[in-house]
């Protein structure tokens, strides 16, 4: 089961940090990554993370701002989210699954498990 905290509501150009605790999916899967669903809009790869070569990949939107890292000792997958703008709302969800990059230019993910999401909301 994934598990995400750490949303919440913040001004424009704060930070938040999102952690996602992956439990036995870092030792099943290849990649752990974040993924968000703004109003009206589709489900879109925001940042994913390669488990045994720590390779990332970032959606061009957030590069620069947001960074993925992984606590290995503790399970943990982690979102830093900087300079946040109110285009960044969204509810945020982790995600496991066996491939990740950047494909045509898009962040994603294959054969995703999800967790239940954490809202973040900029104003």
């Amino acid at each position: 089961q994934l598990v995400e905290s750490g949303g919440g509501s913040v001004q424009a150009g704060g930070s938040l940090i999102l952690s996602c605790a992956a439990g036995r999916y870092t030792y099943k899967r290849n990649c752990m990554g974040w993924f968000r669903q703004r109003p009206g809009k589709d489900r879109e790869g925001v940042a994913v993370l390669w488990i045994g070569g720590a390779t990332t990949s970032y959606a061009d939107s957030v590069k620069g701002r947001f960074i993925i890292t992984r606590d290995k000792a503790k399970d943990l997958v982690y979102l830093q989210m900087n300079d946040l703008r109110p285009e960044d709302t969204a509810m945020y969800y982790c995600a496991a699954g066996d491939t990740c990059g950047t494909f045509r230019g898009v962040v994603d993910m294959t054969r995703p498990d999800w967790g239940q999401g954490t809202q973040v909301t900029v104003s």
